[in-house]
């Protein structure tokens, strides 16, 4: 076999890298579960290949005259202190909406700084933080990141996101307005940055865990949730999450992507869904523009 193709690989190999990916097995485990999968043409070494992250393309958009990107640091005085960050923003004059873009359980890979850019593309102020930054920053790959990631306390890196959020709320160049998206862990902190922060202006947490209820009771910033239908183990908190959303009349919508699985946004994977990832990623930026651009 040439080349694998997603229709060639059974759902249990994306269950499994799921599991590997959320660090609920090690990747020895990983590669034995996987073994089992490679079954004739389909080797193991194309297998592995084939289902982990590849950035070895460019960027889905790289810099133009649209908008400018550069490297800064913020300060973090509750979490790791000084962070480093990607702040990209549109070349037209002006202040604009703010968006905090959280990364995945890896660090701030080029698939997430490649969201802050299509950001300001679209508009808006962002600031894409790499929680990695005490430890030394995204190693260069996803693996060692999220081996990375899991020795920091994810609290105090909430509250780089939070102080993300103060950066940009406080920028020169910001309307004063701002919104969070996350993928994964980066849902989960878009969530608690709306359970923490009643000056949030939006929240778009993409496949992320949802707050306890005595957490989601807190919430006052409107919420956009971007479920992929296939991601049982994420999905299945969202019934409580909903009724408290209800309850306390948050305004919230949800979308459920029916076949895909947890992760389609990101392009370095098989699991990237671009339909699923291209409607979800209008409707985000349609909810941020509501939201944000003339509150």
């Amino acid at each position: 076999m040439d080349q694998l193709r997603k229709e060639d690989i059974c759902q249990e190999v994306f269950d499994l890298y799921d599991d590997y990916a959320h660090n609920k097995i090690d990747r020895r485990l990983f590669i034995e579960r996987l073994s089992v999968f490679a079954v004739g043409a389909i080797t193991l070494p194309s297998l592995l290949a084939f289902i982990s992250p590849n950035y070895s393309n460019k960027p889905l958009q790289a810099e133009d005259d649209r908008f400018k990107s550069d490297y800064i640091t913020y300060e973090s005085p509750k979490g790791g202190g000084s962070i480093r960050g990607l702040l990209s923003k549109p070349t037209t004059t002006g202040k604009f909406p703010g968006i905090v873009v959280v990364h995945e359980n890896r660090g701030l890979n080029p698939y997430v700084e490649d969201v802050g850019r299509q950001g300001a593309i679209e508009g808006f102020l962002t600031l894409a933080p790499d929680a990695l930054t005490p430890l030394g920053g995204y190693p260069g790959n996803d693996d060692e990141g999220r081996e990375m990631q899991s020795k920091r306390d994810r609290l105090e890196m909430l509250e780089d996101f939070m102080a993300a959020f103060e950066y940009l709320k406080n920028h020169e160049d910001c309307n004063g307005h701002v919104g969070v998206v996350g993928f994964c862990f980066g849902g989960w902190v878009a969530n608690m940055m709306a359970v923490q922060l009643p000056g949030l202006g939006a929240a778009v947490p993409f496949y992320g865990r949802q707050p306890d209820d005595e957490q989601a009771v807190e919430i006052e910033a409107p919420l956009l949730l971007q479920y992929a239908g296939l991601d049982e183990r994420v999905n299945a908190g969202w019934p409580a999450f909903e009724k408290v959303l209800e309850s306390e009349k948050v305004v919230h919508t949800a979308h459920f992507y029916a076949g895909v699985n947890h992760g389609f946004h990101n392009y370095s994977t098989p699991r990237y869904d671009k339909p699923a990832a291209d409607l979800a990623w209008s409707r985000t930026i349609d909810f941020f523009n509501q939201h944000l651009r003339n509150s």
